[in-house]
């Protein structure tokens, strides 16, 4: 997810989406330990974006 789209959303919907992105990362976590995962470039993006929303948050208070 870009910078842009992320700075579009209001607080609730980046901390909605920061909760799915944990869980998905968790559950990308455990499909990588299974050998579920094809793409394990995912994990990294998924942190990426992780830290994007929690820096707009922080910018935001």
């Amino acid at each position: 997810m870009k910078i842009t789209e992320i700075r579009k959303k209001s607080k609730s919907e980046l901390d909605k989406l920061l909760q799915e992105s944990k869980n998905k990362i968790r559950a990308l976590r455990f499909d990588l330990a299974s050998g579920k995962v094809k793409n394990v470039r995912e994990i990294r993006k998924t942190k990426k974006d992780i830290a994007r929303i929690l820096t707009i948050l922080k910018k935001e208070k």
